[in-house]
């Protein structure tokens, strides 16, 4: 009797692709069923959403898959998620892992590796695990507080719109805007000023200069001065002054005589007087003083 029958092979060929399709699907889930990966174990108090064949993420890179979840029916009640990790990888002691979703709600977890880099742990230890803080739990945590401010945030906006209706505030608009206006012709006068001393201030540094080589010479020349010299020259001069004073002063020479001698005086006064009276007798007889004669002088 044959064995490999029609029937056989059918059978067999059923065979082989029922398990070339669990391992197919084994494949997609992430899970190496003929490989030699790491396995480690972590435990939660909620795993919603997470899932056998979910990412396992270390510093953002794909480092395994959730193997299988498990439920711990001790007291405890944790949930305990089996990691299928690769087999290069090695978690420090003091590790944790962290539940984490993306923006799409996809589950996955984070290790979180300590820098312990000497102690490691073994093969099918427990990694502690507790949920990320992620941008929706932080949101829903402040909802209370938001709740709270919302009454708040309610009597500000109509305080706001108050002083948006207030005339006053148009007014100081106005004014700022004015203010704005004189600013910015304030600024570009302080400009023009300022390019016209750019332009001047070279020219003045060169006449302050002029100036300053002017009074050092001056002051050059006035130390090459010999002031002793002058001192002494002037202290002779008024010694000679002196010396004429006292000579005018006294009885002695001429000049001290005319200024102090009235003997002097009465005689010039006398003088005067007769020379004043011969003045006056001869305009009043010319002729007995002056006589002209055309035929020659006749004897009296």
């Amino acid at each position: 009797m044959k064995f490999f029958t029609k029937e056989v092979k059918i059978a067999l060929s059923a065979i082989v692709g029922i398990v070339v399709l669990f391992y197919g699907l084994q494949f997609l889930k992430g899970l190496h069923v003929f490989s030699s990966n790491s396995v480690y174990y972590v435990a939660f108090d909620d795993v919603s959403g997470l899932s056998p064949s979910s990412p396992v993420y270390a510093n953002g890179y794909r480092v395994g898959v959730v193997k299988t979840l498990n439920y711990d029916y001790n007291p405890q009640s944790k949930i305990v998620a089996e990691l299928d990790l690769n087999k290069d990888m090695r978690v420090p002691r003091g590790s944790r892992a962290e539940l984490a979703s993306d923006l799409l709600g996809n589950i996955k977890i984070n290790l979180v590796l300590s820098e312990d880099p000497i102690h490691m742990l073994g093969l099918g230890d427990t990694i502690p695990g507790e949920m990320e803080m992620g941008m929706m739990t932080k949101v829903s945590k402040m909802l209370p507080a938001v709740e709270r401010m919302l009454p708040k945030l309610d009597s500000i906006m109509a305080s706001l719109n108050m002083l948006l209706a207030d005339p006053a505030l148009r007014n100081t608009l106005h004014n700022v805007e004015g203010m704005t206006y004189n600013l910015n012709a304030t600024s570009a006068e302080l400009k023009t000023l300022s390019a016209s001393l750019n332009r001047d201030v070279p020219g003045m540094m060169q006449k302050t200069n002029a100036v300053l080589d002017n009074t050092q010479q001056l002051t050059g020349n006035l130390a090459a001065i010999d002031v002793a010299g002058m001192t002494a020259k002037v202290n002779q001069t008024l010694a000679n002054v002196e010396q004429l004073t006292q000579k005018l002063n006294s009885n002695e020479g001429t000049l001290g005589l005319l200024m102090r001698d009235p003997t002097l005086y009465n005689n010039l006064t006398s003088t005067m007087a007769s020379a004043d009276s011969l003045l006056i007798d001869l305009k009043a007889h010319p002729k007995r003083y002056v006589h002209f004669s055309l035929f020659g002088r006749k004897d009296k």
